[in-house]
Formats: structure tokens, sequence, C-alpha cells
């Protein structure tokens, strides 16, 4: 009996350097969305950020409306909303709205806001961000399963508050908590029955944590009545793939530099260790990225599912640490040789394959034995006039023998 395929997409923050020009940026993030569309990725996620120059997704809302009408299949998740910086109802009328828009296809992804600057910016302390997801992710759950909620905050008030649209999806559009290092999102993610999104799985803390941050989720979920779901859990990391290793860490010379900088002097996730020598050489060998070819690839997640016990949806953290056409090629070598390992794609065409190969001869044998036949009727009705010679040789059969 066959399983659940393993789903696969892509964490689109976006990591944009100041080098590009941002119109174009977006232009070509909402044509990746396309591509991994046509090539039959399962979802695609996109961030939220407001400072800080490289992630320029002001409002995944937004990206989404516009992505869903360029595709047809792909699931499209806010990846993620940072809920401290949303009054909880305008944050689930919008999505609401897209979960009719879409038909179904939206997924809502929540946590804290990861940039302090952002946080900063409006005030927020950042010491507070973690307490008020909190707050708003559990009336947002409710609201989107179409529930009228009072409640009052130190920061914001519902007063009989309700979406005026039941949702489409049933119970909800599918919730899914942003979750590291920190047991924050796991917690969250367990006390509502929502799905876990592990951002940075392969980073050494993030890789590390991963069987205990499922723990914890489940231990919370048993008290609340919930029940954790493995194929709701995303895991998170970089790959970039090409036809050899040699041509994969050449392709990243276009822009990997740019993308370590940014997260090592401005950005708050801890992906990148600080160290000396070859860059690539150290996300290599820390387990941090894959830049090689499909082989390491599927070396990288069967790495994730031992460390993990198991998980629903693999995503590149997109980056352009190569230039358009290479990152492209990437996508369609995942696609292409990397899906079909872990999603049972080849299985029958397997065992087709090797039937017909070790019947080869019953079957030779049955053509042969049909061809002669109607050889053999030919002769007798018309002689050996019009027959190749070689057909003759093949039967046993001399021409003068056939005519006589």
């Amino acid at each position: 009996m066959l399983g659940p395929k393993l789903r696969f997409g892509s964490f689109i923050a976006p990591f944009h350097p100041l080098s590009e020009n941002p119109t174009l940026a977006l232009q070509r993030d909402l044509d990746l969305v396309t591509f991994m569309d046509q090539l039959g990725y399962d979802e695609a996620w996109i961030g939220e950020h407001h400072s800080a120059g490289y992630e320029l997704i002001a409002s995944p809302e937004l990206f989404i409306a516009t992505a869903a009408e360029r595709t047809r299949t792909i699931r499209l998740g806010t990846g993620v909303s940072s809920l401290p910086y949303h009054h909880p109802l305008m944050l689930a009328d919008r999505i609401n709205q897209l979960d009719h828009i879409t038909r179904g296809r939206v997924m809502l992804g929540c946590g804290p806001g990861s940039l302090p600057s952002d946080a900063f910016m409006m005030g927020i302390p950042v010491a507070a961000q973690r307490d008020r997801m909190d707050e708003a992710l559990a009336d947002i759950v409710k609201l989107l399963r179409g529930e009228t909620v009072t409640n009052k905050t130190d920061w914001y008030e519902l007063s009989e508050a309700r979406l005026q649209m039941t949702p489409w999806s049933r119970p909800s559009v599918e919730i899914a908590v942003a979750s590291q290092v920190s047991p924050t999102g796991a917690t969250a993610a367990g006390r509502h029955g929502l799905s876990m999104l592990s951002i940075g799985a392969t980073s050494a803390g993030g890789f590390n944590a991963l069987s205990s941050n499922w723990a914890i989720a489940e231990e919370k979920a048993k008290e609340h009545g919930n029940v954790m779901d493995r194929s709701g859990w995303r895991l998170v990391g970089p790959m970039h793939i090409a036809e050899t290793r040699e041509q994969a860490r050449a392709d990243c010379a276009h822009g990997l530099e740019q993308w370590v900088y940014y997260f090592r002097e401005v950005a708050a996730l801890p992906l990148v260790a600080d160290g000396e020598g070859d860059m690539i050489d150290q996300l290599i060998a820390s387990g941090m990225a894959v830049i090689g070819t499909p082989d390491d690839a599927a070396a990288q997640i069967e790495r994730l599912k031992a460390q993990s016990g198991g998980f629903g949806c693999f995503m590149f953290m997109d980056h352009n640490w190569a230039d358009w056409d290479r990152k492209k090629r990437s996508y369609e070598l995942m696609a292409r040789f990397v899906f079909p390992r872990f999603q049972n794609l080849n299985d029958n065409r397997e065992v087709s394959l090797n039937w017909a190969r070790d019947n080869r001869e019953t079957f030779i044998g049955h053509a042969r034995m049909a061809v002669g036949m109607r050889v053999a009727q030919h002769i007798q009705e018309k002689g050996t006039e019009n027959i190749r010679p070689e057909i003759l040789e093949a039967m046993g059969i001399k021409k003068q023998d056939a005519a006589e």
C-alpha cells in the first residue's frame, strides 16, 4: 500500500541584495512561484518584513492574491504573518477573503516577527512579541473556525467579533506556527492543534531541536485534547542543486557571500555560524546547506527524516546564491530527480520494467510465433515472391523449399 507523499515547497522570505532592482526582484519572486506550480511543487510560503532592505515583501496577502491568479494547484501560505503587527480580526478577515478567492489554497503561517527592527519602528517591545503572538493566535484560531470572539488585552480589543463570510475551508484554513530553537512555536502549535513550520531545520540549533520540539508539541496537544499530525510539519533548509558538485559551487559564486553577510551582520536568525575558511565548505560541513547534486539533496532529506522522526513537507529556503537561470535549474533538478525518490513516483514503472525484462524471452517467443504464423499464411497463399530472404532464413525456410 502506498503511504503519503512527502511534499515539497519553498519558503520565500525573500532575500534580495541591495544591488538588485527591487521591482524586478519582486517580479522574479512571482515568476518563481509560477514556475514551481508548473513543476509540481506543493507549497510556497511568503514572508512579511518591513525593514533591513533584503526581505522586500511587506504584505504576503497581496503577493498571494497575485500569485493565485497565475497558478493552478500550488498552495500559498504566509511565511509568516507577524501577529503582533496586526489586529487579529483584520488579519483573520484578510486570510478568510483569500481562502474564498483561492478556493482553499491559502494557508496562514504565524510568528512573533523575526526582525527586531520591524518591531522597533512600530513601538512594539521585542520582549513582548511572543506573548502578543500567543494572545492573538488564540483569537485568530477561533475566528477562522467561524466562532464569535470577545476579548480585551493590553494592545487590542475584540467585541463580539466574527467573520462576516463563513470560511471556505473546513473546519478552518490550515494554520502553521513558526518554530526554531526555542519551544515557543511548538508549545503554541500543540495548544491549538496546529501545524508546525521549522524554519531553521538544518541550522545546528534547529536540527538538534527537531525531535524535542515535536515532543513538546505532542505533549502540549495531549494536555489540550488535540492531536499533532506529522503531515502538517514543514522543515526548511537552504539548497542549491546542479548537475555536478563543481557546477553547484561555481553557481553560488554569484550571490552566496551577500546572503551570508545579511545573516551575519543584520538578521536576527542564527542560521550562519561564524568561522574562517571557504564559506561553501563551512555550510556543507556543518550540515546547514546542500550545495551539490540531487543525490546530495536526497541525503539531506533522509538525514532530516531520521532526526525528526518524520515530517510532511520539505521546503527550500529560497535565496539568490545563483543567477536566475541557474536558480530555476536547481528547482527543476529537485522536481525531476528528488521528488520521485520520496513520492514513490517510479515504483510502478520499475516493477513494470523488471517484469517485462524478466519475461522478455517468453514475450519475444510469442511475438515471433505470431509473426511466423502470418508469414506462413502468406507463403501458402502467395508464395515467397515478396518475402525477404532474411525473414525466410529466420524461419528456417529455404526459398526453393517454399516454392516446392
